[in-house]
Parts: structure tokens; sequence; C-alpha cells
């Protein structure tokens, strides 16, 4: 098929195929003509690349992912990867609640700024409170610091 029909099939523009093919996540044969043409399994291939992103996985990790032909497709390997973008996702979500967590306590901070101060006085009062460590955040549990390790260990992995 081409890359009109392609396009008409997924409701993906000419011009996302084209950028998905030149990251190489899609194959095209071209004609004497220079036509791209595709295989009905491109649909699939698009499907799944959406899919992928839609979970979270960035276009290089969708690439290690997607074997060069899906029926070469490892399901053993396929879930693993699955198993490790949640954990990913997780150690995602633990670090942005410590991040949100400093927040709230350093807004604390600044809003407990006594009436008769100015803001450069109690931004230097709060910036000494949070230097001497009177102003903390919330401590992750054990296992979040477990998890958060696994997920810096854990690369990437090809699925294919």
């Amino acid at each position: 098929m081409k890359i009109g029909e392609l396009a008409q099939r997924t409701g993906l523009a000419a011009s996302r195929i084209r950028f998905y093919e030149g990251l190489g996540l899609l194959k095209a044969e071209r004609e004497p003509n220079g036509y791209r043409t595709y295989t009905p399994q491109a649909v699939l291939v698009l499907d799944l690349i959406a899919t992928a992103q839609q979970a979270g996985f960035s276009l290089d990790e969708i690439r290690m992912l997607l074997p060069p032909d899906l029926t070469q497709w490892k399901p053993g390997s396929l879930v693993e990867t699955l198993r490790g973008k949640v954990q990913d996702i997780e150690a995602l979500e633990m670090r942005l609640a410590q991040s949100k967590a400093h927040l709230v306590a350093l807004l604390a901070e600044i809003e407990a700024k006594p009436a008769d101060m100015d803001c450069t006085a109690n931004a230097k009062r709060v910036l000494s409170r949070l230097r001497s460590g009177e102003v903390k955040a919330p401590a992750l549990q054990a296992a979040d610091v477990t998890t958060l390790r696994k997920a810096k260990r854990r690369g990437p992995t090809r699925s294919g």
C-alpha cells in the first residue's frame, strides 16, 4: 500500500509515517518511480508505536523493543521489558512524590514568614534553614529507595 492509504488506515499524517521510517521504526520498499510501498504489517507496527508511546516508551526504547520482523517477537523478553517500564514509572512516581513533598515543605516555610520581615530577609531565612537541615521533606521509605536503585541499574533491553 502507498503512504496515503497507510495514513488513512492509521489516522497518522504522511509526514509522521516518513518520520518513523527515518528513525528506522518502519520499513518501506521503493517503487521505480520512488514511491514508498508498505506491507499490511505496517499498520500493526504503527499501532504498536502509538500504544508504546502512550505507555511512556520513548522512540529510542520502541526502536529497541520492536524486532525487525514482528513474527520474530519473543514474548518473554517483551514481558520483561514491560515489567521494567512499570518499575521505571514507579521510580519516577517516587521521585515526583519526593519533589512534591520538598516543594510543599519549602512553600510552608516561605509562608511562615514573620509579618514584619521583607521578602529578601525571608529568602535568606528560608535558605539558611534549608542549608542547616532544619527544613526537610519527608524521607523516602527503604522500599522506595530499593525501587529507585533497581530502576537506575536497569537499562533499556532489546526485545527482538
